[in-house]
């Protein structure tokens, strides 16, 4: 049975090639839901003109793919606009 928790690690493994750091402590993910054995994300980018965009889905399908779901669906929106988390600014310093 894949979990929430799974979907999270794994979702941790990929890297925003721009600041080396992964997709779930950037806050781009905004929400993920598992049904029937099907994963789905909802999640956002930097920017809307994010230049490794489609990179960064589809490395977040295949990591979550090793997790062995009956299927994965990412969908990308920009409402709302994201917005780093304040953990995240601190450590940038921003």
């Amino acid at each position: 049975m894949i979990t929430k928790e799974a979907v999270i690690e794994k979702l941790k493994e990929v890297k925003d090639p721009e600041l080396d750091i992964d997709v779930y402590t950037l806050g781009l993910i905004y929400d993920i839901s598992i049904e029937n054995g099907e994963v789905a994300v909802l999640m956002t980018l930097t920017t809307p003109f994010c230049p490794y965009g489609n990179e960064i889905v589809e490395s977040v399908e295949e990591k979550i793919y090793e997790l062995k779901p009956n299927g994965v669906k990412v969908e990308i929106t920009f409402d709302p606009p994201w917005e780093a988390p304040k953990g995240l600014r601190d450590i940038l310093g921003v």
